[in-house]
């Protein structure tokens, strides 16, 4: 894709992207100008750097705006993230009915970001009736795309027989690939069936990596789960879990 800034000049993503990283304010402007002459793209571009506030002021309901304004030009990235504005109160009261359709209109167009999205709310029955076979339908769905966070909770289905027939095989499967597709939760999963089954050093490997790119809420939970291992060296690792967390918040 690319974003038109003026009729002579094209800029594609990977260009918009280093200018981000070079001059975040440059790039804002770039992408600001390609907005407002309708390329959907740099409009979903411009709602995400409004919401993070890189190279322009943060303003979370000029972001929302601006996913509403792409989404309605077929913009499925920005469909699923006004979704997400709605679902946390991100520049507008939350509203977790109106995430639901945002969802469900970019996950059934394929999106697997909708996708794993939508599954959530299904799965928790937030904004929408719980429907743990539609989830797990979608979370698959998303997997299958490369989807880390999706194939992790696929794997948790599988591994316990939720609302599916129980394969330790195919768990251990997509916990590999989640792990190895970056997801702190899928690398935490995969040590765990590692650990299980004797491989420690292997375990670990992949525990020190999750506890890298772990969130507090994750680290505090895991950190409970290895202080209860049987295994010392695992256990141990407990203490840097939370030791992690402390200087994360």
């Amino acid at each position: 894709m690319s974003f038109l800034l003026r009729r002579q000049e094209v800029l594609n993503v990977e260009q918009l992207q280093a200018m981000l990283d070079d001059s975040p304010v440059r790039a804002a402007q770039a992408i600001l100008l390609a907005a407002k002459e309708g390329v959907v793209d740099a409009q979903a571009l411009l709602g995400q750097i409004l919401l993070d506030g890189r190279g322009i002021a943060r303003d979370e309901a000029l972001a929302l705006r601006w996913f509403h304004i792409a989404a309605n030009g077929g913009q499925l990235m920005a469909r699923n993230m006004a979704g997400r504005c709605l679902e946390h109160g991100w520049g507008c009261p939350p509203d977790a009915a109106a995430a639901a359709r945002h969802y469900r209109l970019a996950a059934e167009a394929g999106l697997d970001w909708a996708q794993y999205n939508y599954a959530n709310l299904l799965a928790t029955g937030r904004g929408v009736a719980e429907d743990q076979p539609q989830a797990l339908s979608l979370y698959r769905r998303a997997a299958e795309q490369g989807h880390a966070k999706s194939m992790n909770l696929l794997g948790r289905y599988l591994e316990e027989g939720q609302w599916c027939p129980r394969d330790p095989e195919a768990a251990e499967h997509w916990y590999r690939r989640s792990a190895e597709g970056g997801d702190f939760r899928g690398q935490f999963s995969y040590a765990a069936v590692l650990a299980d089954s004797g491989q420690t050093e292997a375990a670990l490997a992949w525990l020190r990596q999750a506890l890298v790119r772990g969130n507090v809420k994750f680290l505090r939970v895991a950190q409970q789960t290895l202080a209860s291992a049987n295994d010392p060296q695992i256990r141990a690792m407990a203490e840097a879990y939370q030791a992690r967390a402390a200087s994360l918040c």
